[in-house]
């Protein structure tokens, strides 16, 4: 591929300021009717259901519910119902299901599962005349259009932004719900920023480690997969503190860490991280609020801390899209990946 044309993954990615513009506008009413059921009648738990890039928006809402609205947030594994046959009990909880195409049987499953014992079940999905859009109560569209490259990047980011629209509505927090309405500016200058000095270090790289913290956590699982499946690097997604627990041993000359960090309460830990890494001689990519020593800091967007993590993923697919194009590596189709994976 000719790395001086643009991938569909870089065009797709670029068109998310927009896509999430029109989310936020055309959802508004269905996320102000959403909580008001959930604030008259409040769930005692979530339950989130999703695999791949949607899992790890899903992350995202998991921390938003635990940190934002005090609620005890699961994860449950598709093969729990699909497989094992299971029947977890799910009655008057919040469950949702996040998937790009709203097609693969096992999230089917769970969701007919969740909606069979008497879950609130709601889609976050594209396809709104997919099969999930069917089995759920609701669905909340992400409204990001056709998406032809394999690798997801804009309707990763419209999942995170539907997620966080439907926190704020239900919790009426003012300051969100302003936050919220300047995302796609936000959004806008993130694809416009340049992270392009980390390229050097992490084209060169076979293992890295991504590390966040908290409402960052989940991009740094996306990062991390998008590094493996577009551009064959074997990165892992760590959180800051697990990674002081022993896995850093492997960090060195030939194994770099990419750091995303927001402004929040895990920001002092995240900082004393990079201060001990760089001491101990590991080559370290900051980017974000993230202060210290590093071997490239890349510039990030001041926003909110939820809007923050947001505008990191956006400000990386670029960069991730010359990673893979630098190693001689087509994003938009990667060896044995289709755009709608099926599990059972």
């Amino acid at each position: 591929m000719n790395a001086s044309s643009p991938t569909a993954m870089l065009r797709e990615a670029q068109e998310a300021p927009q896509v999430v513009a029109r989310l936020l506008e055309s959802n508004a009413p269905l996320c102000r009717e959403l909580g008001e059921r959930l604030r008259a009648s409040p769930p005692p738990f979530a339950v989130t259901c999703a695999r791949g890039s949607s899992d790890n928006a899903a992350t995202f809402v998991k921390y938003l519910l635990e940190i934002h609205s005090g609620l005890v947030t699961a994860s449950v594994g598709p093969s729990v119902t699909s497989v094992y046959e299971a029947r977890p009990r799910m009655r008057d909880a919040l469950f949702l299901a996040v998937s790009q195409s709203g097609r693969s049987p096992d999230i089917l499953n769970l969701a007919q599962a969740g909606r069979d014992d008497g879950a609130l079940t709601v889609a976050l999905v594209n396809d709104t005349t997919s099969p999930l859009a069917s089995t759920c109560e609701v669905v909340l569209p992400l409204h990001a259009g056709a998406e032809k490259s394999v690798a997801a990047t804009k309707s990763f980011i419209a999942a995170l932004a539907a997620g966080l629209q439907l926190v704020a509505h239900w919790s009426q927090d003012q300051e969100l719900l302003a936050a919220l309405d300047t995302l796609p500016d936000v959004l806008a200058k993130a694809a416009a920023t340049d992270w392009s000095a980390a390229l050097p270090a992490l084209s060169d790289a076979d293992n890295l480690f991504v590390v966040g913290r908290g409402v960052g956590f989940a991009v740094a699982q996306e990062a991390a997969l998008k590094l493996k499946e577009t551009s064959g690097v074997h990165a892992e997604a760590m959180s800051a503190a697990e990674l002081m627990h022993g896995p850093w041993t492997l960090a060195g000359d030939h194994f770099p860490i990419l750091v995303l960090s927001q402004r929040d309460e895990t920001l002092s830990g995240v900082n004393d991280l990079v201060t001990k890494l760089d001491e101990q001689g590991v080559p370290v990519i900051v980017a974000g609020a993230a202060e210290g020593r590093a071997s490239v800091a890349l510039p990030g967007i001041e926003a909110h801390p939820y809007l923050a993590p947001i505008a990191l993923i956006q400000s990386f697919y670029p960069l991730v899209n010359a990673i893979a194009l630098a190693r001689g590596r087509n994003p938009d189709s990667p060896p044995r990946l289709r755009k709608v994976t099926e599990t059972v």
